[in-house]
């Protein structure tokens, strides 16, 4: 029921977290799966992927009176279940009463994917690292970059909420946006299955058989020479005296050595 504004009355935070144990009861008991937002502290994204997708959020400068208010949303637990899909958001969160929210992605076509790919070809290692987001600057610039990058425009992406806010971004929409930042915290490959893509494919092929040399190179830039001892587990120190001459070479006090413990035939000794 809503007042002449269309506004839903005044719901106490006591009613409202009773509400929503509710619901998040009545879901487990249908074998639904629940997976809700979890902030600690004031922070939502820490990690490298959670906080790019927050900043490309805050891009969207024709919502930003709304952000502020998702902000407080997905701190405070009000993301109740949030699943992410090919191309596709689904989430419940508690308000005055407990809304559904869904947003669609438009999917990254293939001429950009394969860009992207080509332009990272060769510069990220390994899967943990890409996951991590431990990679250069250029590669991270190259993912994120606006319009071309792994991250959705405001006309790549459509909201909905059961709400009666009209506004396309509410509150409760801009609380899910939120709260994808902090599950790709957790888990950042969901990036890539939003997009229904193969985050394997941005590692180029040869990485898989690079040399030793180079994946230490790429982790600290140079490969030391009093560092060669540990990588091959060799004592490199016993086993190789630059300064001593091989036995027999002209001038080495090895030859000289050796030709005074070496007696002559007796047969040629002169008498």
């Amino acid at each position: 029921m809503y007042n002449d504004w269309g506004w839903a009355p005044y719901v106490s935070a006591a009613e409202r977290r009773l509400k929503a144990l509710r619901k998040v009861e009545q879901l487990r008991e249908k074998k639904h799966s629940v997976s809700p937002v979890t902030v600690e502290g004031r922070t939502i994204a820490k990690t490298f992927w959670g906080k790019a997708w927050c900043e490309n959020l805050e891009r969207y400068s024709d919502y930003a009176n709304r952000l502020p208010r998702g902000r407080t949303y997905a701190r405070n637990g009000s993301v109740l279940d949030l699943q992410i899909a090919p191309g596709e958001i689904k989430a419940l969160v508690s308000g005055s009463d407990i809304y559904k929210i869904a947003v669609k992605i438009t999917p990254v076509t293939k001429a950009r994917w394969k860009s992207i790919c080509q332009d990272c070809a060769g510069a990220i290692d390994s899967l943990i690292e890409l996951l991590q987001g431990r990679f250069s600057t250029g590669v991270m610039e190259r993912i994120c970059r606006e319009k071309t990058g792994l991250f959705p425009t405001h006309k790549e992406i459509q909201l909905s909420c059961s709400c009666p806010d009209s506004a396309s971004m509410c509150k409760h929409v801009a609380a899910v946006l939120y709260g994808i930042g902090a599950r790709l915290d957790e888990q950042p490959e969901l990036l890539f299955r939003l997009h229904a893509l193969d985050e394997t494919e941005l590692i180029s092929k040869a990485t898989a058989v690079l040399p030793l040399a180079k994946k230490q190179a790429a982790s600290g830039n140079i490969l030391r020479s009093d560092n060669l001892s540990e990588i091959f587990g060799l004592d490199m120190a016993q086993s190789y005296v630059p300064s001593a001459k091989l036995p027999g070479t002209r001038g080495s006090k090895g030859k000289r050595a050796a030709s005074k413990r070496v007696k002559k035939p007796a047969r040629l000794r002169r008498k």
